[in-house]
């Protein structure tokens, strides 16, 4: 059967494979709450990434790619399990128990499968997605100098061990012995990392650093978000007292940037062993992020709302068949990624997989598989952005708001009471509902008993002031 399901899969992924002897692999590159715009090649020369830069120049960067949002405080969840199951927000099943995953169709498929990193969404599901998994953190978050982290054996868990360096070297190390492997078929390598996430802790002998004083404040920075949001107090919120101060900000983005450029270097390494095989030629590379998050852009610290800094992230794909050097505006969700990667590699996908095949932007980036695209938050956001406008509506405190990304892409300018706005409101709000409700979601855009939309901070005093 395995030799029959491989057959299918290099016929239909020939187009991609560049006359290679065998379909595409695919390597899989993944952030923790790694912001879109914290890449140097794509516009942000303040920090250093060089090993995304050189993936930035071998493949198409994705400036409107987006996860869609979460049910629950832990957005990575909700996101991750999107991602793995082609699945909207609204119809997911977190634990990932409930259907097939794109990795297990790709391992149905003839694909060799392995994982090493942080996983999210419940033990079980581990061993029914991959078919090798070492060095796995289950778990949200932890001091990655003192993780401990399992395997699958047997298709079961083991118990955590402790392990002696940071945690996000162990992964690239599990991941550079899996791909220095010999494979005679293709294989599909998923590490999603837990940096950047908080706390941003890198190893003592790693010599970057970045002097917050240097480090320019977001363009959109608040000392306090305007209104309540609904999600004003959470831990991640928490983190900083009120209002913000400019110095805080600074040092936490340069404690941020130092992470991301620690991770840079552990994803060169993979790359550099990747080069060092004969699959360099024939493999697909994604680097993508759960989510991004605030860091002070609009008052606030987490992902936990619907603004770009929090809800767009970094995407870039590259490999055989696809375009190198260059950016499009194709927008597309996280969970669009694996049917298109399924596409490319003949793959027969999930049978509840909603995801859209962008392939097409992969070689012409003027190409787009989507118009539009929705988010939501709980019950207490939900948004829509098309080319231009992008509507945020917070049903609890009956607020709205609309920015003109054109001229606005920082979100500052809210035009939604604007009297020569209030029809373009409508039909955004009126689509907003469309798009929702075709994607299961059953929640009011208005409510019977709105909150009042001021907030005041806590009365304890910012603790770093």
């Amino acid at each position: 059967m395995r030799a029959v399901a491989f057959a299918v899969v290099f016929v239909a992924g020939m187009s991609f494979a560049c006359a290679a002897d065998q379909p595409p692999n695919v390597l899989i590159l993944f952030a923790d709450d790694q912001r879109a715009d914290t890449i140097a090649a794509l516009g942000t020369s303040h920090i250093k990434t060089p090993n995304l830069d050189r993936l930035v120049r071998r493949g198409v960067s994705f400036d409107r790619a987006y996860m869609q949002g979460g049910l629950n405080a832990a957005t990575c969840v909700p996101s991750r399990a999107m991602l793995l199951s082609g699945r909207p927000l609204f119809r997911i099943d977190e634990q990932l128990l409930r259907d097939e995953t794109w990795p297990a169709a790709f391992g149905r498929s003839g694909y060799s499968t392995f994982i090493s990193g942080k996983w999210h969404n419940g033990e079980k599901s581990i061993p029914r997605s991959f078919q090798q998994a070492r060095g796995i953190f289950a778990g949200g978050m932890t001091n990655p100098l003192n993780a401990k982290l399992s395997d699958v054996v047997d298709g079961k868990l083991t118990a955590p061990q402790l392990v002696s360096k940071h945690v996000c070297a162990v992964f690239a190390d599990e991941a550079i012995q899996f791909l220095k492997q010999p494979h005679d078929r293709p294989f599909f390598c998923y590490v999603p990392f837990d940096a950047p996430h908080d706390p941003h802790i890198v190893p003592e002998d790693f010599s970057i650093s970045y002097d917050s004083s240097r480090i320019p404040l977001p363009a959109n920075f608040l000392p306090q978000h305007p209104w309540n949001n609904g999600e004003m107090t959470i831990r991640d919120e928490a983190l900083l007292g009120w209002p913000r101060q400019p110095a805080q900000i600074r040092s936490m983005i340069a404690e941020y940037y130092q992470y991301i450029t620690y991770l840079d270097s552990e994803i060169g390494r993979v790359l550099d062993a990747l080069e060092a095989t004969p699959h360099s030629k024939n493999t697909i590379i994604v680097f993508s992020a759960d989510s991004g998050v605030a860091r002070g852009s609009h008052g606030l610290i987490g992902k936990q709302n619907c603004y770009e800094h929090s809800m767009r992230v970094p995407l870039i794909v590259s490999g055989p068949g696809i375009v190198q050097d260059q950016r499009t505006n194709a927008m597309c969700y996280l969970f669009d990624l694996l049917p298109t990667l399924g596409k490319i590699c003949g793959i027969s996908g999930p049978a509840a997989s909603e995801g859209i095949d962008f392939s097409a932007t992969l070689k012409e980036p003027t190409v787009s598989a989507r118009s539009e695209l929705v988010f939501g938050y709980k019950s207490v956001q939900r948004a829509i952005r098309e080319d231009r406008w992008k509507l945020i509506v917070y049903p609890q405190v009956e607020k709205t708001q609309l920015f003109d990304l054109q001229s606005d892409p920082e979100e500052v300018s809210n035009l939604a009471d604007k009297p020569e706005n209030a029809d373009r409101v409508a039909e955004l709000r009126s689509r907003l509902e469309k798009n929702l409700r075709a994607f299961g979601d059953t929640q009011p855009l208005r409510v019977a008993n709105p909150q009042p939309a001021e907030w005041v901070a806590p009365s304890k005093p910012n603790r770093q002031q």
